[in-house]
């Protein structure tokens, strides 16, 4: 399943980036899209302030040191601030907050789920991987795993394989290796770029990307595609879920409500005219399938090329 593709931002798009190009407004769109989540999260029984409060009672410092590559470099991209912390993802504001985000935000996916609606999210992207990948792999890498929600979703489904989760943020990571201690996961954790990760050539049977696309200017995403195709072996997938750019919902969404969203995420017009197909089948992998799995997500399975 493929869509045309448009490459530029249309007119309300371009208006909202001329709204954001204001300093002042931008804050202000942030701290509102902010207090909007916050508000939805703690009406639907997320409870958000307390959640995030008990996780800053904790002493970090050991956890950051472990967690932290002393060799990473961050690319330029990722300096700057996402989902309205000015820090982005190099804080533990972000990190703490992050479980509870998600709750609050996929509350909304499907009428009436609730705090439900993550853990029903990440079981459509599952159902997907189960019908397009016929073996169990038994070597995964969850590219930009964040507090490591999506990597013990995977650990879950697939319970007899060596699980790796990879992130730029060691906040994100410590939280994760937390999270990780609590539930006795055995989850080898690796604070690294996506785009050169350091893993070993044809390491692993599924490379999946959830939630990281959007977050991306396309060049990084062209370079994360073809570090996925050289980690993985042959006959290996890359699975991708993400906002659907063909989704109704985002097509008609209000203006004032697009100028919130794009507030808090700074490269989703590159994400949004970015022709996915096209760019999996450049960095050598077969003609993908596209399936959407919510209102406004979709679910991107691309296999190893078998031609050299």
């Amino acid at each position: 399943m493929t869509a045309a593709v448009q490459n530029t931002p249309g007119l309300a798009s371009r208006l909202v980036n001329g709204i954001l190009s204001i300093k002042p407004i931008a804050k202000l769109a942030k701290h509102q899209a902010r207090q909007m989540m916050i508000k939805r999260a703690e009406k639907i029984g997320v409870y958000w302030t307390k959640e995030v409060q008990t996780l800053q009672a904790r002493n970090w410092d050991n956890d950051l040191a472990s967690s932290s590559n002393p060799q990473v470099t961050y690319p330029d991209y990722y300096l700057t601030s996402f989902h309205a912390y000015e820090k982005g993802d190099l804080s533990w504001d972000a990190a703490f907050e992050v479980e509870v985000a998600a709750q609050a935000v996929h509350a909304g996916i499907w009428p009436g789920a609730g705090v439900q609606g993550d853990a029903k999210l990440r079981s459509s992207y599952h159902s997907i991987l189960k019908a397009h990948i016929p073996n169990q792999p038994q070597d995964i890498l969850d590219l930009g795993c964040s507090v490591g929600m999506s990597s013990f979703a995977l650990q879950e489904i697939y319970p007899q394989a060596q699980i790796t989760g990879l992130d730029l943020s060691p906040y994100f990571l410590a939280v994760a290796q937390y999270r990780s201690q609590q539930r006795q996961a055995k989850i080898n954790w690796v604070h690294a770029t996506a785009e050169s990760t350091g893993l070993a050539d044809e390491s692993f049977d599924l490379v999946s990307i959830f939630l990281v696309c959007h977050e991306l200017p396309q060049f990084a995403t062209r370079q994360i595609f073809a570090e996925a195709r050289r980690l993985l072996r042959p006959g290996g997938y890359l699975t991708i879920m993400d906002m659907n750019p063909q989704s109704e919902i985002y097509k008609k969404m209000p203006p004032y409500i697009l100028t919130l969203l794009k507030s808090t995420e700074p490269y989703l017009d590159e994400y949004f005219s970015l022709d996915i197909s096209q760019t999996l089948i450049e960095a050598g992998f077969q003609t993908p399938t596209i399936t959407s799995n919510t209102p406004r997500h979709r679910t991107v399975v691309a296999q190893v090329s078998t031609e050299s």
